[in-house]
């Protein structure tokens, strides 16, 4: 597993990888914060190999998400072994998109329903630093933007997933009257810009529709789902008033203006690697998968770094890897379903 920053020459990155382990099994994504053990920052490359005699691996690769998202969920599948063998008890995979081509919320939602819901996913949307340009995923010695890979983890022990975010709702109830993809046209019928404005208003905060993101970073929408709220970060405002996220908002949803700060962030970082640790069942854990939001970085500056140290510390010794994404990807039992914003997902392996 992968994750170099966009600095990299991703491909010849991939051929020198593929030249040294020749028999390896290559996935991941460009990445927007890097993180190993006790080392992080920005421009990095980290790695992780697995291996064992009790865990069998495959990838499934689709090129173009975009087009027909269903298709490509269903090649996915047709790479993973255990959708018809069961000779291991439990399947996860390691999801990464290019979030850039959109429809990560139905990716998950699809891939579940063509793995017949055997399987928990895990990961998260390539980045690039918050530019929104060009981000790749990575499939044995390709960079391949428009597309998805996935890595089969076929175990005889379990892996735990934990997923939290921190955010709390700090407006009244807002109903989405109009969205088109990633455009968020219209909240309780007026453009959606002044339900952010009116906001920032009674909260004495400043926005300014030309240059959103330092607003945008502390106040991100949260989506009612019955039993937590599914966040969307907001990027930019359109001239009609409209507002661009990073990932698609359901019409009809209710959505509320969310709050956090670095201590919520932490502590839900904290509470997402004890869910993953509650996971594997009383084994121990030998290496933990971490991914969280570039957004969540920029908003904490240095104070990430408690962040991931929290996770650090609750593993006790076991090795740690992870990298800040355009969005994260969680479908496993007991946890928030789907592709997320500003949120810590965990995933321990143990050994």
């Amino acid at each position: 597993m992968l994750f170099a920053a966009p600095s990299y020459d991703h491909t010849a990155f991939l051929e020198a990888l593929g030249d040294m382990c020749p028999s390896a099994l290559v996935v991941g994504a460009s990445s927007a914060g890097e993180f190993v053990n006790q080392e992080r920052g920005e421009g990095l490359a980290c790695a992780l190999g697995l291996a064992g005699d009790d865990a069998r691996f495959a990838i499934g690769c689709a090129e173009d998400i975009r087009s027909d998202t269903a298709a490509a969920a269903r090649k996915i599948a047709s790479g993973f072994a255990g959708v018809g063998d069961h000779a291991l008890p439990h399947r996860s995979a390691l999801l990464m998109t290019d979030a850039l081509a959109g429809h990560a919320d139905v990716l998950v939602d699809e891939l579940t329903l063509a793995t017949g819901g055997q399987y928990q996913f895990f990961g998260g949307g390539a980045g690039d630093n918050a530019k929104f340009e060009r981000t790749a995923v990575f499939c044995g010695r390709k960079a391949l933007t428009g597309a998805a890979v996935a890595l089969e983890i076929l175990t005889e022990k379990p892996i735990g997933v934990g997923v939290r975010h921190g955010w709390q709702p700090a407006s009244a109830p807002l109903r989405v009257t109009e969205a088109e993809g990633v455009r968020l046209i219209s909240l309780n019928g007026l453009p959606a810009a002044e339900a952010f404005e009116a906001h920032a208003k009674s909260t004495g905060q400043t926005l300014d529709r030309t240059a959103p993101i330092p607003f945008f970073l502390h106040n991100i929408l949260g989506i009612e789902t019955g039993v937590s709220h599914r966040l969307r970060v907001p990027l930019a405002i359109q001239e009609d008033g409209s507002v661009v996220c990073a990932a698609e908002v359901p019409n009809g949803s209710i959505v509320y203006i969310m709050r956090a700060s670095g201590s919520s962030a932490v502590q839900a970082a904290d509470e997402a690697t004890q869910a993953a640790l509650a996971g594997i069942a009383g084994h121990r854990p030998q290496a933990a998968l971490f991914f969280d939001c570039v957004a969540t970085r920029l908003r904490m500056g240095e104070q990430f770094g408690d962040e991931v140290a929290s996770v650090r510390e609750r593993l006790e010794g076991a090795d740690l890897l992870g990298c800040n994404t355009h969005g994260q990807i969680a479908r496993a039992e007991g946890q928030f379903e789907g592709f997320h914003n500003c949120t810590a997902v965990v995933a321990v392996l143990p050994e």
